[in-house]
């Protein structure tokens, strides 16, 4: 999916960013807080008994939990100069995109497929433009494929306009190669459309008129009429379901049909059937245009929350650990703080800004203050199941020397990609950063991606012989993946470290409710809500929010919310300084 590990892949589409109703900016929101990652910086406090590391007790703005979002929304807000202060429950940042070390393995937790952190300018990816904002940047490693095992066979899978036609016609047959070639010629063309608005120039208020409309509308004018009528039309689309386009267009190859309703699930959660078609489109345009490329960061993705940490402190943000947010504080209908776990009051003199997921940003609430009708909005929105986790650390002799960082594995279409038990996706990082592993050594990730019932898990004793017998039985699917993508010289009993995580892992360490992915929300039938809560002051950001699941999604609502913020000058003056 785009946030669970393959969540670097697109954005949900600047253009769509826009073109969704005004009124969302006003309606409600949410997102996920914390984990367990990677290094320790100057201006972090893991004092739980401080709120940071010079026992602040007021901000201009509080951030709950530092995701991704939440450290984009801090960072950009410290940036703005404001006082801002990211409060952490754990003793890392990261949420689920932090890295953790075991005996000298680091490992990932969530996000490791990524492209667009090179790119720059108002078409680059959301992430990038945040990071480009903050003067950092991420050093990569470039690469072009993956390896795909699929009931009609095994290949590896290049990213790029014409190299997968080649495995479509040898899988699939001529005519999914037609398909295929109709299905590029007309959307490519719409991505102009869908990259036409800087994710950062967006705002949750009136003021978008002016940081986003006026100052694009001739680049967006210009991108219709080169589109033409019939290109113009297509763009109206975009925030309908992809399926809609296939449909369209006649697209009925099995094959092609499986494949993108793989790329949607991996980018969003949800089937072709349930994504915007203006996320795929981007999607579509990074990994199918000429010269596109995949990108590692050579450090791991902690090094993502590194650069985030290291942009907040460079502008006075402060970040502060072992900060378990016990409430929110909310006075005469304004949130004005948030109480600790120890009982300790820190005032927001702005807004709290919370990038926990929805259901359990609502818990952090008095219920009393909260209306009735959100209350039962948010319980009422469907929800992604959760994930099993392998984590493994093994020595390299005997494991091909050409083996690849990433591998998808679908036992069988018929199923369904979103089905339990049915979709692994394998990440070796140390194949292009050994760093990341001892010497001769692999680290290895592999997860069912948001497919594993909390059902099965809900009540289990974590130390009774019943959830460790279910845990050997629901990671086997893994397992036998990890088997057949790393052939004949792997051995299980080998390996010198084994993690496994389940649905109460992801509850636990992550703070999700019921272990959730996030909203199981559908194009067409729904959409992500606002930022804005019925709460005044109260801001939320993170893949509860719009535009959704995935790492360049909730870059992009945590640059919204610190946009909203401030002023639509001071808003102005950041596009200026970056050249956008």
């Amino acid at each position: 999916m785009a946030a669970l590990g393959v969540s670097g892949v697109g954005i949900g589409s600047n253009f769509s960013q826009f073109l969704q109703p005004i009124s969302i900016f006003k309606s409600k929101c949410r997102r996920t807080t914390t984990s367990t990652t990677t290094t320790v910086f100057s201006r972090i406090s893991n004092n739980g008994s401080q709120p940071s590391s010079n026992g602040k007790s007021e901000a201009d703005v509080i951030v709950i939990g530092s995701g991704i979002a939440g450290l984009c929304c801090g960072a950009l807000l410290a940036r703005y100069n404001q006082d801002v202060l990211v409060l952490e429950s754990h003793d890392v940042p990261g949420g689920a995109a932090h890295s953790f070390e075991i005996k000298d393995y680091k490992f990932d937790s969530g996000p490791s497929l990524f492209s667009g952190f090179q790119s720059r300018g108002p078409q680059a990816n959301p992430l990038a433009q945040v990071l480009d904002a903050l003067g950092e940047s991420i050093p990569c490693k470039e690469y072009d494929s993956w390896m795909v095992y699929i009931p009609e066979g095994e290949f590896l899978s290049r990213i790029g306009p014409t190299d997968f036609l080649k495995d479509l016609q040898t899988y699939a047959g001529p005519n999914a190669v037609r398909e295929w070639r109709t299905l590029l010629d007309a959307i490519l063309p719409l991505s102009t459309a869908a990259m036409a608005l800087p994710p950062l120039s967006i705002r949750g208020d009136w003021g978008v008129l002016s940081t986003a409309g006026a100052r694009y509308a001739p680049s967006l004018l210009k991108s219709f009429a080169q589109m033409g009528p019939k290109g113009a039309l297509g763009a109206t689309k975009l925030l309908r379901p992809f399926s809609e386009i296939l449909d369209s267009l006649g697209i009925k190859d099995p094959f092609i049909r499986n494949w993108v309703d793989l790329l949607a699930f991996l980018l969003a959660g949800v089937k072709s059937d349930g994504v915007l078609s203006a996320e795929m489109i981007y999607m579509f345009s990074e990994w199918y245009k000429p010269g596109c490329c995949l990108e590692y960061p050579i450090h791991g993705s902690g090094a993502v929350v590194d650069a985030l940490v290291r942009g907040l402190n460079k502008f006075n943000g402060h970040l502060s650990l072992k900060s378990h947010v016990e409430n929110i504080v909310v006075e005469d209908g304004r949130a004005i703080g948030v109480k600790l776990r120890g009982g300790q009051f820190i005032r927001a003199k702005k807004a709290v800004v919370s990038n926990a997921s929805m259901w359990d940003t609502v818990n952090l609430l008095p219920k009393e203050v909260v209306p009735k009708p959100y209350q039962e909005k948010i319980k009422a929105t469907p929800q992604c199941e959760s994930f099993m986790h392998l984590h493994l650390g093994f020595d390299a002799e005997g494991i091909r020397e050409d083996l690849g960082i990433h591998h998808i594995v679908v036992n069988d279409w018929e199923r369904g990609v979103d089905a339990d038990q049915n979709v692994v996706l394998i990440s070796v990082p140390s194949v292009l950063s050994p760093n990341l592993a001892p010497p001769g050594k692999h680290v290895l990730h592999a997860y069912t991606p948001g497919t594993e019932p909390f059902e099965l898990w809900e009540g289990l004793d974590r130390r009774s012989n019943e959830y460790k017998e279910l845990k050997a039985q629901r990671s086997e699917v893994m397992w036998k993946a990890v088997e057949r993508a790393l052939g004949p010289g792997f051995d299980r009993e080998k390996c010198e470290v084994k993690l496994v995580g389940t649905p109460l892992t992801h509850q636990r360490f992550l703070r999700r409710n019921r272990g959730t992915y996030g909203p199981a929300i559908k194009a067409g039938k729904g959409s992500f809500p606002g930022h804005s809560t019925p709460i005044s002051q109260l801001f939320c950001c993170g893949d509860s929010t719009f535009p959704g699941i995935g790492v360049p999604a909730v870059a992009a609502s945590g640059a919204i919310v610190a946009n909203t913020l401030v002023s639509v000058s001071q808003h102005s003056e950041l596009l200026d300084a970056v050249g956008i």
